[in-house]
């Protein structure tokens, strides 16, 4: 093996699907484009990484909720644009030709073109490592969509798509011998 830059070893470990998350700040819908997102336990917990760089985090703190919509690889295009501009002075949705749906629990709209949607309650925003920890309280998959695979970012402008699954459920849900 050769060394590596530490600097460079968080693309060793890539974390969930790159995400939108849309938020309402009273007046106005935004969207921004996050790369870093998790599952908190085997719950609807999810943890987001992002900050007050981004225009979208003053409604997030200030409304307590959003929605995180997944794309998927045909839209990579659109991920990469929505991440790359400010709502500050863009109207995302309109120029990046999404279309925002109501959602029934928060005032952030959910994105029609995504293949789920997840409508969130902030629930602690950990400032020191600027993480943003929200509960789900509702979701929705669209099954209609043809396209289903997920993308991941490497973190230097490159991303692996989902592939095929891989079902291991009899293996893992086995019984395994005593002391093991």
């Amino acid at each position: 093996m050769k060394i590596m830059q530490i600097s460079k070893a968080f693309t060793l470990i890539e974390p969930g699907p790159v995400v939108f998350v849309t938020t309402n700040d009273g007046t106005k819908n935004n969207i921004m484009t996050i790369s870093w997102t998790m599952v908190v336990d085997f719950t609807p917990k999810f943890a987001i990484t992002t900050g007050p760089w981004n225009y979208s985090y003053a409604a997030l703190r200030k409304s307590k909720e959003c929605v995180i919509s997944i794309p998927t690889v045909d839209l990579l295009d659109k991920v990469v644009a929505v991440g790359t501009c400010s709502g500050a002075d863009t109207d995302k949705f309109k120029k990046f030709g999404l279309t925002p749906v109501e959602g029934k629990h928060v005032r952030s709209p959910l994105i029609e073109e995504c293949l789920a949607n997840i409508e969130c309650k902030v629930i602690d925003i950990v400032e020191k490592h600027n993480i943003v920890v929200l509960e789900g309280v509702a979701a929705y998959f669209d099954d209609s969509r043809k396209e289903k695979r997920t993308v991941h970012a490497i973190g230097d402008g490159t991303f692996v798509v989902d592939g095929r699954r891989l079902n291991r459920r009899e293996m893992m849900l086995s019984k395994l011998p005593d002391g093991v």
